[in-house]
């Protein structure tokens, strides 16, 4: 912690993670193309849920314009796995289980629920330009209304 997020127009650096096809990926595998990363809490539920649907069924217009999504979460490989199998998930779900992208990003975050505070994701989106820059952010995202917001970003990025 401690380090300061990346903000608009910063080039972002390149990441690596483990994805739920279970290779490594990388930012510069996307170069050439927007890329859309939403971070997002928890596998199966129900915001998370409700979200991960809206991008996978709005894929193919990410896909249009040259933009590809790719989702974020703490959670470990088995559980992507089991998420994009349950969803028909058209896109990679990458495992930063030790949160050192998320704190990249400036998502990692003090968060309570029922009382109880705890360290967590920030759902959060990001849209990475071609060139590999930071264009567009969406912090502490409302689900709904959310990936129709991000795909007009795409449209005019």
């Amino acid at each position: 912690m401690g380090q300061t997020p990346i903000r608009v127009g910063d080039k972002v650096p390149n990441f690596k993670l483990q994805a739920s096809n279970g290779k490594d990926v990388q930012l510069a595998d996307y170069a050439g193309k927007k890329l859309v990363v939403y971070f997002y809490p928890k596998d199966m539920t129900p915001g998370c849920t409700a979200e991960s649907c809206d991008f996978r069924d709005f894929n193919g217009e990410f896909a249009a314009h040259n933009a590809e999504v790719v989702g974020i979460s703490p959670d470990d490989l088995a559980s992507h796995e089991q998420f994009v199998g349950m969803h028909s998930l058209p896109f990679l779900l990458l495992s930063d289980t030790d949160h050192a992208v998320s704190e990249l990003f400036g998502v990692w975050k003090l968060r309570s629920r029922d009382g109880a505070e705890f360290m967590g994701i920030e759902r959060s989106t990001f849209l990475i330009d071609e060139r590999g820059a930071l264009a567009r952010e969406w912090r502490s995202v409302d689900v709904d209304g959310h990936v129709k917001e991000v795909l007009e970003a795409v449209k005019s990025v």
